[in-house]
């Protein structure tokens, strides 16, 4: 089948104000500055006269070519990363906190749970809540009714503290004395009514003033069970998180899956249409799986077997792995083992990528500075400085790449702890100006020195530092600075501390709390045939419970869970004064 671009169109067109296709090389005088939308001249004199840059592709990949630095980034849908914005967002329209309705007044976009904003002016007859104004002195009420009442409150309670500490749903069946069809139902409640409580605080984010935030981003995936015997295909769904490492609050936990579109609907409108006839980033349905696609990706993929390595293989297999796929941005494997969800359709992950770090973007409106450490992953690194890159020209964001050595044994993992502490010790006997110095300085020191012996690795040569400080969870961990302008803004002491920071701990600590506490979604096993599929008794047979428990525990985790400073991850953003309870989620209007 020949692919072809919408006529006219060079690049996908923007999306109000949103285009992304551009130069993602941060020292390129491309980055930010995306390819011209229009026809350009061809000849001699054809880069005098046009920008600078040349789409190529063939029928099956199209990407533009940056004529600076040589960089070829897949182009993407502007529409479609505008459509995963929208839905990552939606949540924070649920249940607007009521506000001044006086048009005039300052607080017409202020929450009646803002502090000091509104005086309590008693009830009307019916018991609703009357609010003044502080600023104008407008009076209005508030009714106390909930958009989905609540029936047996402390059933509802029950079940929430029960999917978050790991019972399985058949076992809360039995201890509630409920059904399934009302386990569900009650599911669904308590799901609403998280979406609604989180975007309560969550609306004033874009306001908060925080000077700087550590964000840890990586992705886990989930197994769903396949329904029919016939077709023992899993459902793989992987989803994206964002963690604060100083106060571990989830800023975000996203699923490539949306329930609410009709996959037959779609599929007929996209033939109708042509899309089958348009490279993927022209088309009007860029931002999910159509069946043709997903067939045709599947006879080119096999299962990759993961299998013990060093690190540094193991980063150089990144490397290698991402600069064989058509688009090197869309990590998506889908083989013969795999299937397309029965409802709703799933999402490509690149825009799922995309949208996440766009949201992250609008949240962050007022921070002064952020540092992501991200798993190495060619698309989730294109994501964030398409999505950050005024901050990162103007040194306001900084990107790290973070690669972990997970498949080590725990007495591997002692015995490298061991190690460097024994290491650090003798460091400090090789000067007696070292004997006063703490831990924490003398391997501030240490990286210091490593800074002068990066190492390059990769098709595009990133320069990676093996941190030479390992623990329990980060036995052996790499690190690469991708958004080094080469400007020398910051001085050795400056990369050293920037490099001591960097860990996935903070989301990597999130996703193995879901997996303990969520039976839902604990690890799946193979099944005695094998041939890449898992089943698991606990697992989930509609993916949309995957995005339902994660959103659930991501608010439980953030507003309820006290750690042992007896403090929430709320609490510790200041975006919480004290610890919420279950009953005051549920009982959110």
């Amino acid at each position: 089948m020949q692919h072809q671009t919408i006529s006219g169109q060079r690049i996908p067109s923007g999306d109000n104000g949103l285009q992304v296709n551009f130069c993602k090389n941060p020292i390129c005088p491309n980055f930010g500055n995306p390819a011209s939308e229009e026809r350009q001249p061809r000849g001699r004199r054809a880069n005098a006269r046009g920008d600078t840059y040349k789409v190529e592709g063939a029928s099956h990949k199209t990407e533009v070519k940056c004529l600076l630095c040589g960089e070829t980034p897949p182009l993407k849908s502007n529409i479609a990363i505008s459509e995963e914005i929208i839905r990552l967002a939606e949540y924070l329209s649920l249940a607007k906190e009521p506000t001044c309705p006086n048009e005039s007044c300052d607080n017409r976009l202020i929450g009646i749970k803002t502090p000091k904003a509104y005086y309590s002016y008693g009830k009307t007859a019916s018991g609703s809540q009357r609010y003044r104004c502080r600023i104008c002195n407008t009076t209005f009420a508030v009714s106390s009714r909930t958009t989905l009442r609540q029936r047996l409150p402390d059933i509802n309670e029950m079940v929430f503290r029960l999917l978050v500490n790991k019972m399985p749903l058949k076992r809360i069946c039995e201890t509630a004395n409920i059904s399934m069809d009302t386990l569900y139902r009650k599911i669904d409640f308590i799901h609403k009514q998280c979406l609604t409580f989180a975007a309560s605080y969550e609306r004033l984010l874009p306001q908060m003033v925080i000077p700087r935030l550590y964000l840890s981003v990586d992705r886990q995936n989930y197994n769903i069970n396949w329904m029919q015997a016939e077709d023992k295909r899993n459902i793989v769904l992987n989803a994206l998180g964002s963690a604060d490492n100083k106060t571990s609050y989830i800023f975000g936990i996203h699923v490539n899956y949306d329930a609410n579109i009709d996959a037959k609907s779609v599929e007929n409108d996209a033939e109708k249409l042509g899309d089958n006839l348009l490279r993927s980033p022209f088309r009007r349905y860029a931002r999910v799986w159509l069946a043709q696609d997903y067939l045709a990706a599947c006879g080119k993929n096999t299962l990759r077997r993961r299998r013990k390595k060093f690190l540094r293989d193991s980063i150089e297999d990144g490397y290698s792995e991402a600069a064989e796929r058509e688009d090197v941005e869309t990590s998506d494997i889908q083989t013969t083992e795999t299937s397309l969800p029965y409802n709703g359709m799933l999402i490509h992950s690149d825009y799922t990528l995309y949208g996440h770090f766009f949201f992250l973007r609008s949240l962050f409106a007022s921070v002064g500075k952020v540092r992501f450490y991200l798993d190495q992953e060619s698309g989730i690194r294109a994501a964030c400085l398409s999505a950050f890159w005024i901050e990162v020209l103007e040194k306001r964001c900084e990107a790290f790449y973070v690669s972990v050595n997970k498949d080590l044994t725990i007495n591997q993992k002692r015995r490298l702890k061991a190690n460097s502490v024994r290491d650090l010790a003798d460091f400090r006997a090789t000067s007696a100006a070292y004997e006063p110095l703490t831990d924490h300085d003398l391997r501030h020191i240490v990286i210091k020195e490593r800074l002068n012996e990066l190492v390059d690795i990769g098709k595009w040569r990133d320069r990676w530092l093996f941190y030479p400080f390992p623990d329990m969870s980060e036995p052996e961990k790499a690190i690469c600075w991708l958004t080094d302008l080469q400007d020398k803004a910051y001085d050795a002491d400056h990369l050293a501390s920037l490099y001591s920071k960097v860990t996935l701990h903070g989301i990597d600590r999130f996703f193995m709390q879901a997996r303990r506490r969520l039976s839902l979604l604990e690890r799946p096993i193979a099944t005695s045939s094998s041939e890449g599929r898992k089943w698991y008794g606990y697992s989930p047979y509609n993916p949309a419970s995957v995005g339902k428990m994660l959103e659930i525990f991501r608010v439980f985790y953030n507003f309820v869970e006290p750690g042992k400073d007896k403090r929430t991850p709320a609490m510790r953003l200041g975006l919480s004064k004290s610890i919420n309870t279950i009953s005051e989620i549920l009982d959110n209007r």
